[in-house]
């Protein structure tokens, strides 16, 4: 029998492994990509399509949800579950790569951040109490501790103060939610920059605290793909082996197999979305731009080796027509292939490390995307 919280390890291959973790939810098999819905939905997609994709876990945004319609409203309608129509595992973040996104409109201290609404202008308070009470109300099954994102080109004296800020903001959270007290499981974020020794110091101090899961924060905000991958895998072997770790925001294909072999189990990133809503799909043979005067009379499907929705179902050609004309219809089709690809990528990821077979299941497809991202 297993219980919330429970992470098994079923099989490595060099760094890589393939796990499950039981949230109150449902079981996630790792690796696991993770949709982003910001809002309580995926940008275009029903919970039905994500059913039919065959999504673990999706994410919701604790700033966003707080700000519009309101953890409150959320809270008296059952949880976001129930209000989204989601019956499966949910992580929520904490809201504070979103806030400290404000810039000018947001003031940090020791208690929390004071900022404004991007929507009217209101004044708000996160302390890293609040952020565990607005994830409480959410009802999610993975909540995010509140930690400051320093940005790409801080300086080691700043960013040597912030990961002591991000642990001791750590710690609180920890404190309002304390171990064991409820179904919900709540995850610590490293920081430290772009320094290898304050990753260290950092991954020190946030897995001495009793979380549920550990996970990389501050990559992939402005930083050269190489020093990204450095910090990587870096940091990466410094969280306990025998829970989840979880890479936050970092998402091309080849940055997912990268964190795979790394010994990374979950990774998000709104990529393959996003980019379906601008027309650049992931496909088995490389990037399409479906927007390309190419595909006007092109009758094939656009994956000959997908069987989504849109690859057995429609051609280029309309899938062109869709986009060119903007008909909503479009961003549904594209989102349904894209996040199909980065599933399918992952649950291969999870069978080539039980067979054995990672590095060359990663080999395969780095012939296919490297030269492109």
């Amino acid at each position: 029998m297993t219980n919330t919280g429970d992470f098994h390890i079923l099989g490595t291959d060099g760094q890589a492994r393939c796990a499950e973790l039981t949230t109150a939810h449902g079981t996630i098999r790792t690796p696991v990509f993770m949709p982003v819905g910001t809002v309580g939905c995926v940008k275009a997609l029903s919970p039905d399509d994500l059913t039919a994709l065959k999504a673990q876990i999706i994410l919701g945004n604790t700033y966003h949800l707080y700000i519009l319609p309101g953890d409150e409203l959320v809270a008296r309608r059952g949880g976001l579950h129930t209000f989204s129509g989601w019956d499966g595992p949910i992580l929520t973040d904490s809201g504070g790569f979103q806030v400290f996104s404000l810039q000018g409109l947001r003031k940090i201290s020791e208690d929390g951040v004071e900022f404004r609404s991007h929507r009217d202008g209101s004044k708000h308070f996160f302390s890293p109490e609040k952020v565990v009470s607005i994830q409480r109300n959410l009802g999610s099954d993975i909540m995010m501790v509140l930690d400051e994102c320093v940005p790409y080109g801080a300086d080691k004296e700043y960013t040597a103060q912030s990961l002591g800020l991000t642990t001791r903001w750590a710690a609180r959270c920890r404190a309002a939610y304390p171990q064991g007290s409820g179904n919900q499981l709540l995850f610590g974020i490293v920081q430290g920059g772009f320094f290898q020794d304050l990753r260290s110091e950092s991954a020190r101090q946030i897995c001495d605290l009793p979380f549920d899961g550990y996970a990389i924060g501050g990559l992939s905000v402005g930083e050269s793909k190489p020093l990204m991958l450095d910090i990587m895998r870096h940091t990466a072997p410094l969280l306990p082996a025998d829970k989840p770790r979880y890479l936050m925001g970092v998402g091309t294909p080849m940055d997912i197999l990268d964190g795979i072999e790394a010994g990374i189990d979950m990774f998000d990133c709104v990529l393959p979305t996003r980019n379906a809503r601008n027309g650049t799909l992931y496909t088995s043979l490389g990037k399409v731009n479906i927007k390309r005067a190419e595909y006007k009379e092109d009758d094939r499907p656009l994956d000959p080796n997908c069987d989504c929705y849109a690859c057995t179902r429609f051609s280029r050609a309309y899938l062109r027509h869709l986009y060119t004309a903007r008909e909503l219809l479009a961003y549904r089709l594209n989102t349904i292939h894209n996040l199909h690809y980065f599933l399918t990528l992952t649950h291969g990821a999870a069978q080539a490390i039980l067979q054995g077979r990672f590095a060359t299941y990663k080999a395969e497809v780095q012939a296919v995307h490297a030269h492109a991202e």
